[in-house]
């Protein structure tokens, strides 16, 4: 009987630690990581295959190690400002916030090497130098805000250059990338903005601020693309003499044949022009709809901090900012031609904003 209880009491405080990172690490915020990553690659025509998912793991795994660095880094302000939080209420040590930042950096590099190869890994490698310069230099300057809003742009850019068979070169994918990376940057230094006033509430001029570059934000996400880097992707691919789909399925001296003519049906649909309209229809609801539910989201947090622009409010407006990044980068998914998987990231929303109400984002 005394073993049980011993076994329970050791499951018990397991638990406890395990709960303890997660609100270290602000574990569901890193919900808002893939949709950068898939923007990236989506803008650029690369395909979302497991070496995509591999570079998601990596910038998830820098997101986190970035949040326990930031604990480590402010212990002694979060004593004062906020001592509930693990690293300053002793639930978890200095160190072993110091220990798992790390940890994860590594494991975030280990990931995009093996997913990406040298063109992930020269992504990565920025990343988590932004994110250590931050915490432990930056977090305080004016550069602060350039280096957080670099270091999300840099997850776009992560995104656009996986490699992939048939893929654009490395230019041509970053050209691509540049609009999808520029208004998750805009966004993040809007939330730095705001960050920067959580404590002591801010004057009505910076949220005024945020809320004009977040709309702007939103206007320039639903702007439509005048052609799907994805069809000139899968044409390039074909061009290449990579068998895919029903195609590869073909006995070999078909295989020619049918490949020739799944070609030329690619080439027309890459053009642009013979895309069905049902399909041109959805991008264009799906890009609208996720744009209005980013200002829905963000926008509305920004209104209350226009017009009271309290400590909570503003805190309340940065956390909405945080997982208001999905429905944009929705819009931006939408936009450059992937609707279904955007409508899909927005399903994620919803329970990314219920798994906040239990762990704080901010």
């Amino acid at each position: 009987m005394k073993d049980r209880k011993a076994v329970a009491r050791c499951r018990s405080r397991s638990a406890v630690r395990l709960a303890d990172l997660a609100l270290l690490v602000r574990a569901p915020a890193a919900l808002s990581v893939p949709g950068d990553v898939i923007a990236g690659a989506v803008a650029a025509g690369r395909p979302l295959g497991a070496r995509t998912f591999g570079v998601i793991g990596s910038s998830v795994c820098l997101y986190w190690a970035g949040m326990a660095l930031n604990d480590y880094a402010d212990a002694a302000v979060d004593a004062v400002e906020r001592p509930d939080r693990p690293v300053p209420s002793g639930r978890v040590p200095r160190r072993a916030a110091l220990a798992v930042a790390g940890g994860l950096t590594a494991a975030g590099l280990g990931l995009a090497a093996v997913a990406g190869g040298r063109r992930s890994v020269c992504a990565a490698l920025p990343l988590a130098g932004l994110v250590w310069a931050y915490d432990l230099k930056l977090k305080s300057t004016a550069a602060g805000g350039f280096a957080m809003a670099g270091a999300r742009m840099l997850d776009v850019l992560a995104g656009a250059v996986v490699p992939g068979v048939g893929a654009a070169s490395v230019g041509t994918a970053l050209r691509r990338a540049a609009v999808p990376a520029v208004v998750v940057g805009a966004h993040t230094g809007t939330l730095m903005a705001l960050s920067r006033y959580e404590i002591g509430g801010a004057p009505v001029r910076v949220p005024v601020r945020t809320l004009g570059v977040s709309v702007a934000t939103a206007v320039a996400a639903a702007v439509p693309v005048a052609g799907s880097a994805i069809g000139s992707a899968a044409h390039g691919r074909r061009a290449a003499g990579a068998p895919s789909g029903l195609v590869a399925q073909f006995p070999a001296p078909l295989r020619d044949v049918a490949g020739a003519a799944r070609f030329r049906g690619l080439r027309a649909a890459s053009s642009g022009s013979f895309r069905p309209a049902s399909f041109k229809t959805l991008r264009a609801a799906v890009t609208a709809g996720a744009a209005l539910a980013y200002l829905g989201a963000y926008g509305a947090a920004q209104v209350r901090a226009v017009r009271e622009p309290s400590a909570d409010n503003v805190q309340r407006a940065v956390g909405a900012g945080i997982l208001g990044l999905m429905p944009l980068q929705a819009a931006l998914i939408a936009r450059g031609g992937s609707p279904r998987v955007a409508a899909a990231l927005g399903v994620v929303h919803p329970l990314a904003r219920r798994l906040a109400r239990r762990i704080s984002p901010t």
